[in-house]
């Protein structure tokens, strides 16, 4: 599975926009678009979703699922653990 942040991350590390990840991918804008404003794992046609997990891994982007190792070598980022809620300002009394 791949998460909506996980492709927007991946974008921004190729230095890509929607329209080129579109072309790599072979599906259209509005689909990635689509894809890119879901909450949490991307859904969709499976098909589609493999079309641009290839086009990614292809440019050389590893995806790494939650707890996963990582095997590669190179840079990215990913969270230490899941992020907490931000915490709340005491109120005044």
């Amino acid at each position: 599975m791949i998460t909506a942040a996980q492709m927007r991350a991946a974008r921004a590390l190729l230095g890509i926009d929607q329209r080129t990840l579109a072309e790599m991918s072979g599906v259209s804008v509005p689909t990635i678009q689509r894809m890119e404003a879901s909450e949490g794992n991307v859904r969709g046609v499976v098909d589609t979703l493999t079309k641009v997990v290839e086009a990614l891994t292809a440019a050389g982007i590893e995806l790494i699922g939650e707890n996963a190792r990582s095997e590669g070598g190179g840079r990215g980022v990913r969270f230490r653990e899941p992020p907490a809620a931000a915490p709340r300002p005491a109120r005044p009394r």
